[in-house]
């Protein structure tokens, strides 16, 4: 059987620094400087997250400190509006864009990718913040040592593919090679494939010859 994918859960970080929706641009900045982060979630109630200020909602109070609002484009005065804001509430872009814990680091990714996010909020079924994961977190798979990695190719391709037969996988720095006598050629893009979906792999290749004829 295929193990499934890793998920958010696996890699996320639990310690959250995060505003209300009256924290002051200053004490924004100050806490994106000393945690080192580019974003901080916004919460209200018992923790539920409303919105996210990152660097780009904070970065057009100094774009916009000498432009005159008549000369923009209708498309940027969005950002002036924020030029002008002084709390979370005003910065902070809603919905926030979020991920709960069972998605899959590929989905995340993907959500990152196309919102041009760099961290999200994880949370729980009814909004209320439960950590954060970031492009970092996401590049945590490939720190996987190459043996565990080994090991789980071999599990759940080898052992699922070529029962019986002389294929192995091996891993360095990441990349899995397969190597042995195949029988059917048509399965080696099919075991690229599953190979690929293990968290963690960098590349696939292939070192295979064909199996020796049977005596006569």
């Amino acid at each position: 059987m295929i193990s499934s994918p890793h998920t958010v859960s696996d890699v996320m970080t639990h310690t959250v620094v995060s505003v209300g929706r009256d924290a002051a641009f200053k004490e924004i900045v100050e806490l994106m400087r000393q945690w080192r982060v580019s974003s901080v979630p916004v919460l209200e109630g018992e923790g539920r997250v409303i919105g996210v200020v990152s660097e780009a909602d904070l970065l057009p109070k100094e774009e916009f400190r000498d432009s005159d609002p008549g000369l923009l484009p209708l498309h940027r005065l969005s950002d002036v509006a924020k030029a002008g804001a002084v709390t979370a509430g005003e910065l902070m872009s809603a919905p926030a864009i979020s991920v709960h814990a069972d998605t899959t680091l590929a989905q995340a990714a993907r959500i990152m990718a196309l919102r041009k996010v760099k961290r999200l909020p994880v949370v729980d079924r009814v909004g209320i913040l439960e950590g954060v994961v970031s492009r970092s977190d996401l590049l945590k798979v490939f720190l996987r040592p190459d043996a565990e990695l080994a090991a789980e190719v071999n599990r759940t391709v080898v052992a699922v593919l070529f029962p019986g037969q002389s294929v192995t996988a091996s891993v360095q720095d990441g990349v899995v090679t397969f190597s042995g006598p195949m029988r059917d050629r048509a399965l080696a893009p099919v075991a690229v494939r599953l190979a690929h979906a293990v968290e963690g792999v960098v590349d696939v290749r292939m070192d295979l010859t064909a199996p020796a004829a049977p005596p006569r």
